[in-house]
C-alpha cells in the first residue's frame, strides 16, 4: 500500500506493519496493570497477530488519496495474485490531461507484459514483510508498556522507550526511540488508533551520517473492511531529517485508503488493468 523509496518511506511502511500487528489477548482484570504485565501482555498479542497475519491472503481494490509535500495523487487499486495495477485520476486536485491519462496506462500495460516488473514489485513486497517481522519480534522488549484505560469497546495502552533496550539495527533504533498510545478494540483484540512521537534525536554516525529530528510525529487508523479483516485507512506521518547514506528522509505523508471491495480470486491482471482503464474500477469504487 506504501511503496518506500527514501528510507523515511521504507521506515513508514515498517512502523505501520509492526504495530497494526500489535493487538490484544485477552480481557483484562482492571485498567492498571504492573509494566511487565504489559510487556507480557504485547509478547502475547504480537505472537497470535503475527501467526493471523500469515494466514491473510485477501486481496482488494480500493481508493487511494496521497498527499506529500511534493504532490497529491488519487489512486484506484486493484491487488492481484499476479501483482498491483493502480490508476491514476486525480493529480494535485485536477483530473489527469488525456496525455497524462495515456502516460499512467502506458506504464499499466507494461507491468502488465513484464513479468521482471512483477518480480521486482514482489520482491519488495516479500523485503518489507521480512522486515516489518524482524522488529515486530521486538516491540515488547523495546518499549515500557502500561494499560491506560479499558471498557467493553476499547482498550487503550501507553509505550514509550525502554532505556535497557539495545536496537540491533538502525531501523530498530528509530522505532525504539519512539512513544505514544495504542487504541484496540476490546471485543476483537484489533488495533484501532495508533499515535506515536520521537522523543529524542536519533542519529547516525555522531550525525555525521544523518539524523532523524525529535518531535516528529505519526498517526495511524484502521477500520475493519471484511468481517475479521482489518485494514490501515489513514496514516498521518511529519518526521524530519537528514542523512547522507539515504539522502533526505524528511516526510510529511498523509494517505486515506477508502472503498475497499474483495477483489475476485481468479481476476488477472489483464482483466485487472481493463477494469481501470474502462471505468469498471471507479464505477465500483464510488
Amino acid at each position: 500500500m506504501i511503496s518506500p523509496v527514501r528510507l523515511l518511506r521504507v521506515l513508514a511502511v515498517w512502523t505501520v506493519a509492526f504495530f497494526v500487528l500489535v493487538v490484544g489477548a485477552s480481557p483484562l482484570a482492571r485498567a492498571t496493570s504492573q509494566p511487565e504485565d504489559a510487556r507480557a501482555f504485547a509478547r502475547a498479542v504480537v505472537a497470535s497477530e503475527l501467526a493471523a497475519d500469515a494466514n491473510d491472503h485477501s486481496l482488494w481494490m480500493y481508493r487511494d488519496d496521497n498527499k506529500v509535500p511534493d504532490a497529491h495523487m488519487v489512486k484506484l487499486v486493484i491487488e492481484t495474485s499476479q501483482g498491483d495495477l493502480s490508476k491514476t485520476i486525480e493529480r494535485d486536485g485536477h483530473p489527469l490531461t488525456p496525455q497524462a491519462q495515456n502516460e499512467d496506462e502506458q506504464k499499466m500495460d507494461a507491468f502488465v507484459r513484464d513479468a521482471e516488473l512483477r518480480q521486482q514489485q514482489k520482491h519488495r513486497h516479500e523485503q518489507d514483510a521480512e522486515k516489518a517481522n524482524a522488529l515486530t519480534k521486538l516491540l515488547p522488549d523495546a518499549f515500557l508498556w502500561t494499560f491506560a484505560k479499558q471498557d467493553s469497546d476499547e482498550t487503550t495502552l501507553h509505550f514509550e522507550p525502554d532505556p535497557q533496550f539495545h536496537p540491533p539495527t538502525r531501523e530498530a533504533r528509530v522505532f525504539a526511540a519512539m512513544a505514544g498510545v495504542m487504541v484496540v478494540n476490546t471485543r476483537q483484540k484489533r488495533i484501532q488508533v495508533l499515535k506515536g512521537m520521537l522523543t529524542r534525536d536519533v542519529s547516525f554516525g555522531f550525525g555525521l551520517l544523518g539524523k532523524l529530528q525529535k518531535g516528529g510525529t505519526f498517526e495511524i487508523e484502521r477500520q475493519e473492511i471484511a468481517p475479521g479483516v482489518w485494514n490501515i485507512t489513514e496514516t498521518h506521518i511529519h518526521i524530519q531529517g537528514h542523512a547522507l547514506i539515504f539522502k533526505s528522509i524528511s516526510e510529511q505523508q498523509d494517505e486515506v485508503t477508502s472503498h475497499y471491495r474483495p477483489t475476485p480470486k481468479s481476476l488477472s491482471l489483464e482483466a485487472a488493468a481493463q477494469m481501470l482503464k474502462d471505468g469498471t474500477a471507479a464505477r465500483a469504487l464510488k
